[in-house]
């Protein structure tokens, strides 16, 4: 620190983060500043301040930007080759709605299907909006309800999917196999957010029906979707190889590096499957990532940003305060705590979330040898249950999508969620304790 500061000090480049990022400012922005305040604390010259950034392009946190632009190609490929409608066209035709409570289900179980596959709860879910609201809205399913459950549902394919970007940072930061984390991690946070999702999704539909419907317009809005012998060879293709490839991922243990080979495999081959020339796979791949690029330079500049302050020994002091607390409650008071600080104290990108927590509490974490699963757990809650326990840009979103303006049904499952999941940390840590 310079001027021989207390080292408690050296949190000011994350305060000011956090501030920023409530209030809604450019998280870029709001990065870049942090990265000068941090500079100036540990007194960084010109040159040392550039090499810094230089390693950010090849730390964890610029793999995971990376891998973000790449996912965002790969989304573009599969729509400019329609591979993704067709995939919907596919499940709505082979389960056949019958009634309204299987158009919720079959909804929310392709939303979770095409979030996981895409890594982007938007896009994805603003990609089944125009073939599902006709469909829905012919069973009586009010944009409330398809609000909720496309929200909630949607959610859960960022807690599964095996190349969406919370994932796989949070592969990067415990290092469990992706079966393991699936298995203890991912599937039981996502099956609590599915049901509780899917339960509210039905009060709100009973509460609106008769009262909040889809337009006439909107219910026949959809076009006919006419899936050619091309689009089903690319999507043949698109299918196979990820299976192929994600049991290979597994079976060789492979690192968060792996996916950009997936990407990459899977965007060409599926592309070529769908008679795209060469020019205009990469020329889909370049468009999608453009899209994203101010992520990879942002999570470029988090890893000076998070070493800057790593630097000044705030986080050791931290630890040092807390270790009274956390003798005190014990391993149960930590989890809940440093959960409970994930979900309302640290605000901002999901992945970003994930890593200040780590930066935050994982010396701690080590002195307790608390397991990796339970980490993981902490982790993926405290940075993905923010979107429910606040109208984030993501709840917003998602009504948008729907055609819906009920701010409060969000709300209402959004706390609904964020309640279940911190009772599940309670008990998963009860357990633990106690299995100890």
């Amino acid at each position: 620190m310079i001027l021989g500061l207390p080292a408690i000090l050296g949190f000011l480049p994350l305060v000011i983060y956090l501030v920023f990022a409530f209030k809604g400012k450019n998280l870029l922005g709001t990065v870049i500043v942090c990265v000068i305040a941090g500079a100036v604390l540990t007194g960084q010259t010109p040159v040392s301040l550039s090499v810094a950034i230089s390693k950010g392009v090849a730390s964890f946190l610029g793999l995971i930007g990376f891998i973000i632009m790449m996912g965002a190609g790969l989304g573009e490929v599969l729509t400019e080759t329609k591979v993704a409608r067709n995939l919907v066209a596919i499940l709505i035709k082979k389960i056949g709605i019958k009634n309204q409570n299987q158009a919720i289900l079959v909804t929310m179980f392709i939303s979770t299907l095409l979030v996981a596959l895409l890594g982007t709860l938007a896009g994805a879910n603003a990609m089944i909006a125009p073939i599902i609201i006709p469909i829905v809205a012919s069973f009586g399913l009010t944009p409330n309800a398809l609000a909720v459950i496309l929200h909630g549902a949607g959610a859960c394919g960022l807690f599964i999917g095996p190349f969406v970007p919370p994932v796989i940072t949070l592969l990067g930061l415990t290092k469990l196999p992706y079966a393991t984390y699936l298995l203890q991690v991912g599937f039981p946070v996502a099956a609590l957010v599915f049901i509780t999702t899917y339960f509210v999704g039905k009060s709100v539909q009973k509460k609106y029906a008769g009262k909040e419907s889809y337009s006439e317009e909107e219910k026949s809005d959809g076009g006919i979707f006419t899936a050619t012998p091309q689009i089903n060879r690319a999507t043949c293709v698109f299918i196979v190889l990820m299976i192929l490839l994600l049991g290979y991922g597994i079976f060789a243990k492979a690192g968060a590096a792996y996916a950009i080979f997936v990407m990459l495999a899977v965007a060409f081959i599926t592309g070529i499957a769908a008679g795209m020339p060469l020019e205009n796979i990469i020329n889909c791949l370049t468009k999608g990532a453009t899209k994203l690029f101010f992520l990879f330079f942002m999570f470029v500049l988090y890893d000076p940003f998070l070493n800057f302050v790593t630097e000044t020994g705030a986080f050791d002091t931290l630890a040092n305060i807390l270790k009274p607390l956390i003798e005190v409650g014990g391993d149960i008071g930590f989890i809940v705590i440093s959960t409970l600080v994930g979900i309302f104290g640290v605000s901002g990108a999901a992945v970003a979330q994930s890593v200040v927590l780590n930066d935050l509490f994982s010396a701690i974490v080590h002195d307790i040898n608390l397991p990796m699963t339970i980490w993981a757990t902490v982790l993926l809650i405290g940075s993905q249950i923010t979107s429910f326990a606040y109208p984030t840009g993501d709840m917003i979103g998602q009504m948008g999508i729907a055609r819906s303006k009920d701010v409060k049904s969000m709300i209402r499952n959004g706390v609904t969620v964020t309640v279940v999941i911190v009772l599940y940390v309670v008990v998963r840590a009860i357990i633990y304790s106690i299995s100890k």
